[in-house]
């Protein structure tokens, strides 16, 4: 055959630098499908973020006292250095508020109420017209636009026209109102700051009414006296680069200072936006740096699998170069030769593999989580594709090359004098492998001081850790080396086992092994590698998936927890519980109290709730107590108040008290669902007082009562003279009397419907930092200062991390019923219903029915809509896929070496086989013995893998397992390795390995068939 000797040369190994081949382009079509898809995740996570982000965490506001005549200036110098910061000029809204102006028919009294007029740049993209139209500019009259609450409250309607006097400029202004509008969201973020326009009247020591909206060239020429300005900067970021994270950020955050310098003298910048593009860089530098962690080990992999295939093809040549060498082929000459057939593999694999690696994202897009992700995993190969590539290859080329290079030195006689020797690992007896240990120990060390592979730099700023990074894959890595030790014990142990049997083939195999571990001790640690390496990215798939259930579930509390305001105008404080326990699929609620409270100096969380409907609400991760939900809804119910329960449905209370003298008074009653309201019954006078109470403001405009309600106490002020008891000597509902007979003192000041008891500790579920503060363990009872009050304190629970707590919070829980009863004892007003837990099988029917009602004034956190939000965030996502990629490469590497492997040494030992075949043996034992041979490799690597998966696992994937913001877990991350799944792994790999070494035997015996004829 014609041709270059290098390619010659090359083909007359034609399996193994196939192998090679397979190999180096398995290698770089996975690395640079994993740069590829590393950046395609950083993209859409930032993407994700900042169309995710509220609008609040994505606008600039720049506010400012201004003008008629510093208006135009400020707007100037706002505009231009909104421009400057942003790549793209963001869309800027300007907002102006007037001073307060009188009602009419009202100016020249004392407390009159009062109007705002205002101006809101396009208020018609984020509006709808009820009636009329929006006013123009021009003319003597004044036009203004009035929101529909606004117009409810005050009365104007479309064509009022009025006059009225500002209350520090005097001038009259002729006010017409030509529309009457409502904004499309009036609870969204976009007017968080703007009460008056979403609500329409604000109820303070005045009360005001508007803001009547006015061009904004109308409110320069008649408003304009000092008034305050907003300017609100919303820009586009959704394409933006992370590159841009951080210098944007400084940019922002510079943006009052340079304002300042540029003549702006009061202008005050305010935005959140800095901190978190500053967090999303954190957090994108550490999706990139965990990505690392998976492609380390993958390199590893794959350059110990390329440095078998080399060390087979430099054995296979070795008497080749030895002759070439006495043929007079110099150490150069035989470089080139190994050098030129290394790169006449790898290069091929460098060109091909960019264009490979498209395809493979579109297989990783099919993934639900990746796609759910919305990432859009549609890269072209670049230049740094193909720069990845080529660097991969020639890396492989050199690993390929070596082992030839190594032996170019050695005679034709000295290469004979090394064959068949069985030596010692060199590895082993350096002590190499537990100098790598330690060298991973303080790798994962690392990992777990810092909690992430990102540390903070000499100069100040973040940077990847290198050690930390490389610590798992050197942990794998050292952990498979020890492993090696044992195969010459094993093998020598098994060889006199087998030995005592008179079965020749496992006897012939054991003995094989003994004699040369070795020759398996490359096979051995490869697939112990790949095995360990596929256990651990299922193991973190798993944990990182059940981490994002246990994070919705911690944040959430419940099913679905509302939030808001204890009452409102819509919905009253006893009218929130029916609308929401109502609401379709419910299947239990609690009214809960959220607040700050100190507890012995400490800051905490006081968590009320109804202690009997823990099992069904509260989710709580069992590994974060000793004490489970039920256990604790059992003890946490205490003392509690008596009650004097209203016959019927009362819209009206008659409450009839005598008092001993002057003071004051408020009556507490509690509905059916648990809510307790405090009804003032204002300054008692001397002797008796009748006061009339409605029932039916509880429950707000659309609201309802959940009925029966009940008294619960009297709680009395401080009497102005001397005496000062506080009798309750009648009741009356909806006309009806109600006996008070059961009414007592029970404690000063707090007339209570039971008899009084001695005091008892209040059950309480304490966070460690608590429980520790106050030197209390579960069962145990002591004094503690809560909320300002010292009190006695049981503690029936201790947990780990309080569900909806903060990370690191210190937090209290309570039951509801049994507070509002210490309350109520203390004199100490019922604590508010400021939030609702509740059960529900299908919480999507009860989100449709809380969008529809946007005047209710709720938050909802939906457990489910957390968790799909949790998972589908591409940076915390983002290193599933890399694992899958990782994983699906390790097994291609294992594979394939373990089948040249055995190819080889088939025909390395084919003169073997026939003295065997000559003397005797049956094919059933020459399979027999192939069987045992490999049943050390395929036996115990399996085992070994799979136990070394589990101890890096745990020192590792709780650590590399954090929230889309780049932060520690909350609850901590608990390692889960999926054993179903990892059993169906070995056994499939099993099956493929016991597969190859069949069809090996099966080829034997043919070839002794051939011979036979």
């Amino acid at each position: 055959m014609r041709g270059p000797l290098v390619v010659k040369r090359a083909l007359s190994e034609p399996l193994l630098l196939l192998a090679a081949f397979g190999s180096i382009l398995l290698a770089t079509v996975t690395l640079v499908t994993l740069t590829m898809y590393a950046t395609s995740i950083d993209d859409a996570g930032v993407r994700r973020a900042m169309e995710t982000a509220s609008y609040r965490e994505r606008t600039t506001t720049i506010s400012a006292l201004v003008t008629a005549e510093t208006l135009p200036r400020y707007d100037r110098a706002v505009q231009d250095e909104l421009a400057r910061v942003y790549t793209t000029p963001p869309a800027v809204t300007t907002s102006l508020r007037s001073d307060s102006y009188v009602m009419p028919g009202q100016d020249g009294e004392e407390l009159p109420e009062l109007l705002r007029f205002g101006s809101h740049d396009g208020l018609g993209e984020h509006a709808r017209l009820v009636s009329g139209r929006w006013p123009r500019t021009g003319g003597p009259v004044v036009e203004a636009a009035i929101s529909r609450s606004a117009a409810v409250a005050t009365g104007f309607g479309t064509g009022r026209e009025f006059v009225t006097k500002g209350r520090l400029d005097r001038r009259p202004v002729t006010v017409r109102v030509v529309g009457v509008f409502q904004l499309d969201d009036p609870m969204g973020e976009r007017w968080a700051g703007e009460d008056l326009l979403s609500r329409g009247a604000e109820r303070g020591e005045y009360t005001t009414y508007g803001p009547l909206m006015v061009p904004r060239e109308t409110f320069v020429a008649r408003f304009a006296t000092g008034v305050r300005a907003i300017w609100t900067a919303e820009p586009d970021l959704t394409t933006l680069a992370p590159e841009r994270l951080r210098p944007l950020a400084e940019a922002i955050g510079q943006t009052g200072e340079r304002l300042t310098a540029a003549g702006c003298a009061n202008c005050v910048a305010a935005s959140r936006l800095p901190e978190i593009l500053t967090q999303l860089a954190t957090a994108s530098l550490v999706t990139r740096s965990t990505m690392l962690i998976p492609v380390l080990q993958l390199l590893l992999l794959a350059a110990y699998a390329l440095t078998l295939t080399a060390r087979l093809l430099a054995d296979h040549r070795r008497m080749e170069v030895a002759l070439l060498r006495s043929r007079g082929a110099g150490t150069v000459r035989l470089a080139a030769l190994a050098a030129g057939e290394a790169l006449l593999v790898a290069l091929p694999c460098a060109v091909v593999a960019p264009l490979l690696g498209p395809p493979l994202l579109a297989l990783v897009h099919r993934l639900p989580w990746i796609r759910a992700s919305g990432v859009r995993l549609t890269p072209s190969p670049d230049l740094g594709a193909f720069l990845v590539s080529f660097g991969v290859a020639l890396a492989a080329a050199v690993l390929l090359a070596l082992p030839s290079l190594a032996g170019a030195r050695r005679t034709y006689v000295e290469e004979q004098s090394a064959r068949g020797r069985g030596v010692r690992g060199l590895v082993e007896r350096a002590g190499a492998d537990l100098a790598l240990l330690a060298v991973a120990a303080l790798a994962i060390w690392q990992l777990q001081r810092y909690g992430a592979p990102v540390t903070v730099t000499a100069a100040g700023g973040l940077g990847v850790d290198p050690l930390i990074i490389s610590g798992p894959a050197l942990a794998l890595l050292a952990g498979g080396m020890l492993g090696l030790r044992l195969v010459p014990r094993v093998s020598r142990l098994a060889e006199r086992l087998t030995s005592r049997r008179r079965t020749l083939a496992p006897a012939l195999g054991a003995w094989q092994v003994s004699r040369r571990p070795l020759k398996y001790a490359g096979p051995a640690l490869l697939l112990t590698l790949a095995i360990a390496m596929g256990v651990l990215s299922m193991a973190t798939t798993s944990t990182w998936q059940a981490s994002q259930l246990d994070q919705a579930d911690h944040q959430a509390g419940a099913d679905l927890r509302l939030s808001g305001p204890s009452e409102g105008l819509e919905l009253g404080s006893l009218g929130r519980g029916t609308a929401f326990t109502t609401l379709p699929g419910v299947t239990a609620a609690s009214p809960g109290f959220r607040g700050q409270v100190e507890v012995s100096g400490e800051s905490a969380l006081l968590l009320g709730l109804d202690a009997a409907k823990l099992g069904e609400l509260f989710d709580l991760r069992p590994d974060l107590s000793a004490q489970t939900v039920a256990q604790m809804s059992l003890a946490l119910a205490g003392r509690q108040a008596g009650r004097l329960d209203l016959p019927g449905q009362p819209r009206a209370l008659t409450v009839r008290v005598d008092a001993d003298a002057a003071a004051t008074a408020r009556l507490v009653l509690s509905d059916a669902l648990g809510v307790w309201q405090e009804l003032p019954l204002g300054d008692l006078r001397e002797g008796a007082n009748r006061i009339d109470l409605d029932l039916a403001a509880l429950a707000g405009r659309s609201g309802e009562i959940t009925y029966p309600l009940a008294l619960r106490g009297l709680i009395t002020g401080e009497p102005t003279g001397p005496g000062g008891a506080v009798r309750l000597t009648g009741l009356s509902a909806d006309g009806r009397d109600v006996p008070v007979s059961q009414a007592v003192g029970a404690a000063p000041g707090v007339i209570a419907f039971a008899p009084s008891r001695e005091p008892e500790p209040l059950p309480v579920v304490l966070t460690p930092g608590l429980a520790t503060a106050l030197k209390l363990g579960v069962g145990q009872s002591g004094p503690a200062r809560l909320a300002g009050r010292v009190q006695r304190v049981e503690v029936v629970g201790i947990v780990t991390s309080m569900p909806t707590s903060a990370p690191g919070q210190q937090a209290v829980l309570a039951d509801w019923g049994t507070m509002q009863a210490y309350e109520l004892a203390a004199a100490q007003s019922p604590r508010p219903a400021t939030e609702w837990w509740l059960a529900a099988a299908d919480t999507v029917p009860a989100r449709e029915i809380l969008r529809e009602h946007p005047q209710w004034d709720v938050t909802a956190l939906d457990r489910r809509e957390l968790t799909a939000k949790l998972r589908d965030d591409p940076l915390a996502s983002g290193l599933q896929g890399a694992l899958i990629l990782g994983f699906a490469a390790a097994l291609g590497f294992a594979v394939l070496g373990f089948l040249v492997n055995a190819v080889v040494a088939a025909r390395e030992r084919s003169a073997e086989f026939a003295v065997l075949r000559a003397l005797g043996t049956s094919p059933r034992q020459m399979f027999g013995m192939l069987v045992t041979e490999q049943a050390f490799v395929i036996g115990l690597s399996p085992v070994a893998g799979t136990a070394l998966a589990v101890v890096v696992g745990n020192l590792v994937v709780p650590r590399i397992v954090l929230t889309g913001q780049a932060s520690a877990v909350t609850p901590g991350v608990l390692l889960h390795i999926p054993w179903t799944a990892t059993a169906a792994l070995l056994a499939l790999v099993a099956g493929a390995l016991f597969t190859i070494v069949a069809g090996l035997a099966r080829h034997l015996r043919r070839g002794q068939s051939v011979e036979d004829r």
